[in-house]
């Protein structure tokens, strides 16, 4: 029985460059997203993620290189893409001096709904974002999180086709950025595309279906959380010596077993060694420590995170 071919993606971006001046800022981007997912686009400060977002949301002119959103070209039908797609900056977007109430309606209003049916959406949307409580004050006295839920629900009045979220949740607290969580996996489970840059590597594990790394303008990787762990390799374990002191006894000790790879710290953060044998691996390393009079601070034994992926691809940390 023959393979259903996959429809064309409803994001796609080929060869996308942008310079300023003599900085070359994307070097060729490519990308495709299917519709109903959620991209997670990762990537260190300055690597390119705003400067792509922007062009794809028609806010800047890319050199050169073609996108499109749903089949419409984003220098040639500006027009067209805007009316399909939603954007939460990394920077709220709402009326400070107004209500949480009056800035959706504001934006309902804009978007050419009638003034009952703004009303009613927004009434929904405060609901939906856990905002009545706060409806009727101006947004001035909100916290951070309730600005971002605030400006998130902002971005779909009208429910797009396709949502652009750069950042969304950088400086909130945890129980901000799950409720955030939360309402991006609604919005996908509405059938919205979705696609996110973020520096949190959790993030992008808990909500994306495919990941692109990003550095140095150029796209380094891309695949599922899982397929991006497995370039890794598989299970490792992880150390603290109690004396530092003991590091250069301990390499010596276990330097049949493998390369031992320091972090961003050096020694003076966990080490990490393959672990093929897993729980194997860590008796013996365990037990050669002990007989060796090498006291641990701490060990264990995990597959690798999306952080311990980045700083393989990228040699450091977002």
């Amino acid at each position: 029985m023959p393979l259903l071919a996959l429809p064309p993606p409803i994001v796609e971006v080929k060869n996308l460059t942008k310079r300023f001046g003599e900085t070359v800022v994307l070097r060729g981007i490519d990308l495709a997203v299917q519709r109903g997912t959620v991209l997670g686009v990762l990537g260190p400060n300055g690597a390119g993620k705003t400067t792509a977002i922007n062009c794809l949301t028609t806010l800047l002119v890319p050199d050169s290189g073609q996108a499109t959103i749903a089949g419409y070209d984003v220098v040639r039908q500006p027009e067209a893409v805007r009316s399909l797609i939603g954007l939460t900056g990394q920077f709220a977007a709402v009326d400070e001096a107004l209500t949480a109430r009056e800035n959706l309606i504001l934006f309902g209003r804009l978007l050419r709904l009638s003034k009952g049916a703004a009303q009613h959406r927004a009434d929904e949307l405060l609901k939906q974002f856990e905002l009545i409580d706060a409806a009727n004050r101006q947004v001035k006295t909100f916290s951070g999180g309730m600005r971002r839920r605030l400006d998130l629900a902002a971005s779909i009045v009208v429910l797009p086709l396709v949502l652009f979220l750069d950042e969304p949740t950088t400086g909130l607290d945890p129980r901000s950025r799950q409720q955030l969580w939360g309402v991006v996996q609604d919005l996908k489970a509405q059938g919205i595309t979705i696609i996110l840059t973020t520096q949190y590597l959790e993030e992008a594990d808990a909500l994306a279906d495919q990941i692109v790394v990003i550095d140095h303008g150029q796209v380094i990787a891309e695949g599922t959380a899982d397929e991006l762990k497995d370039r890794v390799g598989g299970k490792f374990c992880e150390l603290r010596l109690a004396n530092l002191a003991d590091i250069p006894k301990m390499k010596a000790l276990l330097a049949d077993m493998g390369e031992l790879i320091t972090g961003e710290l050096g020694d003076e953060g966990p080490m990490a060694i393959a672990a093929p044998d897993g729980a194997n691996t860590l008796t013996e390393i365990v037990l050669r420590l002990e007989s060796a009079g090498i006291p641990l601070a701490d060990i264990s034994l995990r597959r690798p995170s999306l952080d311990d992926v980045f700083f393989a691809l990228t040699g450091h940390t977002t």
